[in-house]
């Protein structure tokens, strides 16, 4: 029987200087801290991983384990045709809304190019039977607020008329189209306070009658008809005081 060879002595280690201690002891507390920080982020985030029977508690809540998750999805045969019939509905759904969607765009872009008009309400000179029998003073253009409706089928009437109307001062409101019915160039429409104001309007443009309605406003709309030649020119037009020329000097200037 040999003897056994005696252990080796292992030198104790060499105490630490206060320094280095409070070094290791700072090292070590920020680890745990470390440590810690990071098992509360992962129990934030639902990282931590645990085995655990169905039915064990933990902070509160009760552990779910696989085997009751499928359990809980398993497919019901009987519930199939159901789902089945709902899938179908909804993808039904779905299409019979794009498919608006689709046809509304394609509406809104064509109305939008003017392949498709609208049907708007258009503006009528209204038959009148009233024509006033006093003489006016003629009116400084910039008084004077218009409108200027085309009743023919030549494009961009009114809007001409409008553009030389601004240019000599007046203050034009709106420019679209209209309906009226005379054999005159045109047909000039206003309320009692307007009158003086149409009075400008017939000399500046010949040959449209005057017609009266129930406004309250001084505003005059213009009726542009096919017979219309354009205005008289700026230097010549009339400004003497004088009267409107009615309707009823043209017996085929019925409106509509």
């Amino acid at each position: 029987m040999t003897d056994r060879e005696p252990a080796p002595i292992i030198p104790p280690k060499p105490q630490l200087s206060p320094r280095k201690l409070r070094r290791e002891r700072g090292k070590a507390e920020r680890q745990r801290r470390a440590e810690l920080s990071r098992l509360q982020r992962a129990e934030r985030n639902g990282e931590l991983h645990f085995d655990a029977e169905t039915g064990t508690v933990y902070h509160g809540h009760r552990v779910v384990a696989a085997e009751d998750l499928r359990a809980a999805f398993d497919e019901d045969p009987e519930l199939e045709p159901i789902r089945r019939n709902h899938r179908r509905w909804h993808r039904l759904s779905l299409a019979l809304v794009a498919g608006l969607l689709i046809v509304v765009t394609v509406l809104a872009i064509l109305v939008w190019r003017g392949v498709i008009v609208l049907p708007v309400a258009t503006p009528t000179a209204a038959k009148t039977e009233f024509c006033p029998s006093g003489s006016f003073e003629y009116p400084a253009n910039i008084s004077v607020s218009v409108n200027v409706f085309n009743s023919t089928m030549r494009t961009g009437l009114a809007a001409t008329l409008a553009s030389e109307l601004k240019k000599r001062g007046y203050r034009v409101l709106k420019v679209a189209d209209g309906k009226v019915s005379t054999s005159a160039p045109g047909v000039i429409v206003s309320g009692s306070a307007g009158q003086a104001a149409a009075f400008n309007l017939q000399r500046n443009l010949p040959g449209l009658e005057y017609r009266h309605d129930d406004r309250t406003d001084n505003t005059v709309d213009v009726y542009l008809a096919a017979a219309f030649d354009g205005a008289t020119p700026a230097n010549k037009v009339d400004r003497n005081p004088g009267k409107l020329i009615c309707a009823a000097a043209s017996p085929k200037a019925a409106g509509n």
